[in-house]
């Protein structure tokens, strides 16, 4: 199954919008899967108005994702109930613990690579992008074309379901092993990911929560989902190294704890205007 909840451009910066289908997601993963699965239209389109999106973009949206097979509609006299189907239900728990699992805890490392060779030719071109969102989403880097690496041999089963997935598993090769004598871990890093503007993610999200305040259930609602929108940038652009590959003054640890206890305190009254906004969109005729 893929797991691409949205592109890493979609969130984490705050001079780039965040789509209206990125909302979507983030609103069906946080206030609709964790109850019965199911929302009214006009819930959804005054949650994502509350964001910002207007009415005609919150239903195409709703629309879209519905022709995605994400959700599918139930008539209720002349209101619609919109429904997660399993797929919808699947993808979000999938993302859902990769978005609140991560950095949660530090890990052990036992020294261990990952290394895995799928070169995709330039004419199979989706094929590519579905490879690289595949890939950077289970954390590995690249730091030469075709080639693919990460500190995780635990990863090697994720890894192997993805090139079978795309077609690649008679083309692509994986290795773990150590790494060899005389090979700069550092310059490796540095080829496979841009740590230094990972750092300045991090750096961001911290100014933009660090000393934010809500004054009410509605502000809450939208604090808690731009949160979230923020933060499920992350698993995308940190490949959450082990910390005896990370400086000593890495911010994730303390970005990672910034988002839980914002999110905890502000859950009670975003959970509540949601109530609300339900209730209201249950008692239109």
């Amino acid at each position: 199954m893929t797991t691409n909840l949205q592109a890493p451009t979609e969130v984490g910066d705050r001079s780039t919008p965040a789509s209206a289908r990125s909302l979507l997601l983030t609103i069906l993963g946080e206030f609709v899967h964790p109850r019965d699965g199911a929302a009214w239209t006009g819930t959804l389109v005054s949650a994502l108005g509350a964001l910002g999106v207007e009415e005609k973009s919150a239903r195409q949206t709703i629309a879209r994702t519905a022709s995605q097979g994400i959700i599918e509609s139930e008539r209720h006299g002349r209101r619609v109930r919109w429904q997660l189907t399993e797929h919808g239900r699947a993808l979000l728990a999938e993302g859902t613990d990769r978005i609140y699992g991560f950095l949660r805890r530090p890990r052990a490392w036992d020294g261990q690579w990952l290394v895995v060779a799928a070169a995709v030719p330039e004419s199979q071109r989706s094929t590519r992008h579905r490879l690289r969102t595949r890939m950077t989403w289970l954390g590995l880097g690249c730091p030469t074309p075709g080639l693919w690496i990460i500190p995780d041999a635990d990863k090697e089963t994720e890894v192997q379901h993805t090139l079978a997935d795309l077609d690649l598993g008679d083309r692509a090769f994986a290795w773990v092993g150590r790494r060899a004598a005389g090979t700069d871990p550092t310059a490796l890093i540095d080829a496979a990911w841009d740590l230094d503007e990972v750092r300045a993610r991090y750096r961001d999200f911290a100014d933009d929560f660090g000393e934010r305040e809500v004054a009410g259930d509605d502000a809450a609602f939208v604090a808690q989902v731009e949160l979230i929108q923020a933060w499920r940038a992350f698993p995308f652009v940190d490949p959450d190294l082990p910390a005896e590959l990370l400086p000593p003054d890495w911010p994730g640890p303390q970005a990672a704890t910034l988002f839980h206890t914002r999110r905890d305190r502000w859950h009670r009254l975003a959970q509540r205007e949601w109530e609300r906004m339900e209730t209201a969109a249950g008692e239109r005729t």
